[in-house]
């Protein structure tokens, strides 16, 4: 995969994963206490770079 691919991909996998952290911070659900927020960001995070890299 050439570079311009990967940092497309990564920058589009980014946004979403920011993206639902942004809609779940402005939601303020009662569950969602800071502790589990920062879990969330971890993970979204992650699972965005994670599917970065297995996009063809």
């Amino acid at each position: 995969m050439c570079m311009q691919c990967v940092t497309g991909a990564a920058v589009a996998a980014g946004a979403t994963a920011t993206g639902l952290r942004a809609w779940l911070h402005a939601r303020g659900p009662s569950w969602m206490t800071a502790k589990r927020m920062k879990i969330a960001t971890a993970c979204l995070l992650t699972l965005g770079v994670i599917a970065a890299g297995i996009q063809p």
